[in-house]
């Protein structure tokens, strides 16, 4: 019984009315919140860090899947741990040690991923399964928001399902990231994709509305009413 998660993506909220825009998106029955962490030097861009993604963690009960777009990871993962999230996956380029950082972050407790750009090889999800309980996708390449969807996505995440179904995988979520909007959703979905990560696509216009919107364009491809939760 397949279930399809919407996951705004923070990046594109107005952060000088942050918490009632996380409202809107439980107003409009978001699952969880995506949070993308940037560095300036594993992408050259900077967002957030652990103090406000503790600020965040006091205004919702939602799920937080934080996204590390951050060198060395495992050296800031305790922190974001304490901080209240939910789900961590970092990028496979950014540490030497793979699966010794998936077994950190499932020390805290927390969800563990890893994020593939659109150029990293699909080998690197088939040989970490044991560690991970969803892979992030990238259907843009990482660092700024509003890019546009990334047609070879959807091969990859079709041949990715494939595998996750080969290896007797497919608890294992697949997370879908960049250019999702309205439009494209469905097709997304179609392709194999579980938790989808929408930012100018939900916090450009009303976000309630395009949450509502796209939840019911992904009860096409499941068996029962989606949850309102993970």
């Amino acid at each position: 019984m397949r279930k399809i998660y919407i996951e705004p993506s923070l990046l594109s909220a107005d952060f000088t009315n942050l918490d009632k825009q996380i409202m809107e998106c439980e107003r409009g029955g978001a699952n969880m919140l995506h949070l993308d962490i940037m560095d300036g030097h594993f992408v050259p861009n900077i967002t957030i860090g652990p103090f406000v993604v503790k600020a965040i963690r006091k205004t919702t009960k939602l799920p937080l899947v934080c996204h590390l777009m951050i060198s060395e990871p495992e050296k800031y993962i305790p922190q974001f741990a304490a901080a209240g999230v939910d789900y961590i996956s970092f990028h496979v380029e950014a540490t030497p040690h793979i699966n010794r950082t998936l077994a950190l972050i499932r020390s805290f407790g927390i969800k563990s991923g890893i994020a593939l750009n659109p150029g990293t090889p699909l080998e690197y999800a088939t040989e970490n399964l044991d560690y991970c309980d969803f892979i992030l996708l990238m259907s843009v390449n990482p660092g700024f928001e509003g890019q546009e969807l990334i047609n070879s996505f959807y091969t990859r995440c079709r041949l990715l399902r494939s595998l996750l179904n080969d290896y007797a995988r497919e608890e294992i979520l697949i997370e879908a990231d960049g250019g999702i909007k309205i439009d494209n959703v469905a097709k997304v979905i179609d392709a194999g994709a579980d938790m989808i990560v929408s930012g100018s696509g939900i916090f450009q216009g009303n976000i309630a509305t395009n949450i509502k919107q796209m939840r019911k364009i992904a009860r096409r491809f499941t068996s029962s009413k989606l949850e309102s939760n993970s």
